[in-house]
């Protein structure tokens, strides 16, 4: 059976709204018994947030079935990491890491690794230089990016996510960036495991025709654009070809009957 991969900000909502139409693809694919996964790069609130998030719009999912930067990063840090995490995120996204051993928020020194995500508007110079004083020590500790998006559309317009400041890091210090979200391959390769399906047994669908697009499509899944969200014309022009092109969420279930034939 073929499974189904939704990213969430720009694909099911934007902003505070639902995507016209992005409740009934949802039902379609869980009455319908198809396996899917919500894979977002989001790491500016934490899973149960992002529930809450989605049954204000209709859509009602159980937090397991996200796979966020976090939850793969916990991993990776309790497998490869011994000593105490700096943790570049918003607050609430925090709890996500509970159980760790945290260094102190004002700390320069100490860290058994840096973590950071999309801090947004908590960044600012003092706090970035910490984040490059951390990773300066000897031995270095590593940079885990939580996803490297380049940018993303809020309702006042489009907005840094944490790729520029993950890339300005690893500039300043030379740390190359263990990347836990999309685009990396370990990430969907991850979401693949959990769904227990082959890459070509997959389908992504995505705004984002770098991290979702892209990303999906170089382990071997294809990969459907939607035209929500950050989506922009200019798109077509960086030589990256989406399986399909849809206009919204809201016509995949036709396109899914069409073309994958499950009922």
């Amino acid at each position: 059976m073929v499974a189904v991969l939704f990213d969430l900000d720009g694909v099911l909502y934007e902003g505070e709204q639902a995507v016209r139409g992005a409740p009934e693809a949802i039902v379609f694919f869980q009455r319908r018994k198809i396996p899917h996964l919500f894979l977002t790069n989001t790491t500016s609130r934490p899973r149960k947030a992002l529930v809450e998030k989605l049954a204000n719009i209709k859509i009602f999912i159980d937090g397991a079935q996200i796979f966020t930067p976090p939850v793969a990063a916990l991993q990776w840090i309790k497998a490869n990491v011994s000593g105490a995490v700096a943790l570049f995120v918003p607050k609430a996204t925090r709890e996500e890491f509970t159980g760790l051993p945290i260094v102190n928020e004002q700390a320069e020194s100490g860290a058994g690794a840096v973590v950071v995500g999309d801090l947004g508007e908590g960044w600012d110079y003092a706090t970035l230089n910490r984040a490059f004083r951390l990773l300066m020590a000897v031995p270095r500790p590593p940079l885990i990016a939580l996803g490297m998006t380049r940018y993303w559309r809020a309702a006042d317009g489009l907005r840094l996510d944490v790729a520029p400041f993950v890339v300005g890091l690893e500039h300043a210090t030379g740390a190359k960036p263990v990347v836990l979200g999309k685009p990396a391959a370990t990430f969907y390769r991850s979401a693949l495991e959990l769904l227990q399906v082959n890459a070509g047994d997959a389908v992504m669908i995505g705004d984002d025709i770098r991290g979702d697009i892209d990303g999906s499509q170089k382990v071997g899944m294809r990969g459907v654009l939607v035209r929500t969200g950050k989506f922009q014309l200019g798109d077509f022009e960086l030589g990256i070809t989406p399986h399909t092109v849809l206009n919204s969420v809201a016509e995949l279930p036709q396109w899914w009957e069409a073309n994958i034939g499950q009922t």
